[in-house]
């Protein structure tokens, strides 16, 4: 292993490859990005290529259409979402928005919230989530957030799968004072097991901010296509600091049929209800310490037995990707400090053939 530095995002696979002394060409499955394995839906590229002339105009500039579908999916008028360029561009956003403020991030967590406090200048504090079970103490929370300006939350949480309740997050708002924003990251909410919508608490809490991604759920990480979900003066001051045209037109033009694809979503649950708790059982039996998760990832580590026989998640990282899984690593996640692997769940095919590797990894 050489001394290359941990990438911060783990799907770079390039730097890793490197830091293990592995060849450029060296083959591999990845499973380190949480991507619904269906996807994308089968009828994307015939779409595509009927409008890819659509590319030599600009984008509608308010994305009336777009904001008008999601509008009627998420059960909310159209003056409360905001089309973004992704989940990044929404977490930015909301920054610029409490430019020079308070922020208190929930952590270990996604990275580019305190990236985008940094560009903004907030000052930051964090909520540590204690391992292994990295549960929110809603007391402790509470008592935090009522200090801030803004709070930044996961939900399922990135990297360790665990969802804080609607109860819980209602009685967050009620303790944070009105001037104050709690922003809800659900970018894996529609790849989450038993989540109960936050939606209906926009009508109650205007201070309450929503981030969306429809790339992960829908496959298009290389697209980028976002939104936000806030009271219409939110969204109007969000607006506010996006660039025009943020969002392109092909992103832009697709959210309808996306979220009209039924049989796609239907797909997916079933997908998860089979494939995710089979995995949380399978990665347990063969003695890792598994995080409680209601998502389509597993942030794991080894178990006392297999700690016990020098097997460390680094150790275990390399030898993943030496025999071709490229799992990722959590130096990234602040608190995590490379102690635990994330690992995606894929289509059973695959998931079996993680479940092999492994098991040859730690026996």
């Amino acid at each position: 292993m050489t001394s290359t530095p941990w990438p911060n995002h783990g799907g770079d696979a390039a730097a890793l490859l490197k830091r293990f002394g592995l060849p450029a060409g060296h083959p591999f499955e990845d499973v380190s990005a949480n991507l619904n394995p269906l996807g994308p839906p089968p009828w994307l590229t015939d779409w595509l290529a009927d409008h890819i002339r659509g590319l030599s105009r600009y984008p509608e500039l308010t994305y009336h259409a777009a904001r008008q579908a999601i509008a009627e999916h998420e059960g909310v008028a159209p003056e409360q979402v905001l089309l973004t360029n992704g989940g990044a561009e929404a977490i930015f956003l909301a920054a610029a928005h409490h430019a020079g403020q308070c922020a208190l991030i929930v952590t270990p967590t996604f990275g580019e919230y305190a990236r985008a406090c940094a560009a903004h200048s907030l000052t930051v504090t964090e909520y540590v989530l204690e391992a292994p079970r990295f549960e929110v103490q809603p007391a402790a929370l509470n008592v935090r957030a009522a200090k801030a300006d803004v709070v930044f939350l996961c939900r399922p949480n990135n990297p360790t799968g665990t969802l804080i309740s609607a109860v819980e997050i209602e009685r967050l708002l009620s303790c944070m004072p009105t001037t104050a924003t709690l922003v809800v990251d659900e970018a894996f909410i529609d790849l989450a097991i038993d989540a109960e919508p936050l939606t209906p608490l926009l009508a109650r809490y205007p201070q309450l901010m929503l981030l969306r991604s429809m790339t992960k759920f829908y496959t298009l990480p290389g697209l980028r296509l976002g939104y936000v979900l806030a009271s219409a003066a939110h969204i109007a001051a969000l607006a506010r600091h996006q660039p025009p045209w943020s969002v392109n037109h092909l992103a832009a033009e697709l959210v309808a049929p996306l979220l009209a694809d039924v049989v796609f979503a239907q797909r997916t649950r079933q997908w998860l209800a089979s494939e995710q708790p089979r995995m949380g059982q399978a990665l347990a039996a063969m003695g890792l310490e598994v995080v409680s998760s209601h998502s389509c990832f597993f942030l794991v580590r080894p178990g006392a037995e297999l700690c016990q026989r020098g097997i460390s998640s680094v150790l275990l990282l390399e030898r993943l990707l030496y025999t071709g899984m490229l799992a990722r690593h959590t130096y990234s996640f602040s608190g995590l400090n490379g102690g635990w692997l994330r690992l995606a769940v894929r289509d059973s095919s695959a998931n079996d053939r993680l479940l092999k590797v492994l098991h040859d990894c730690v026996c």
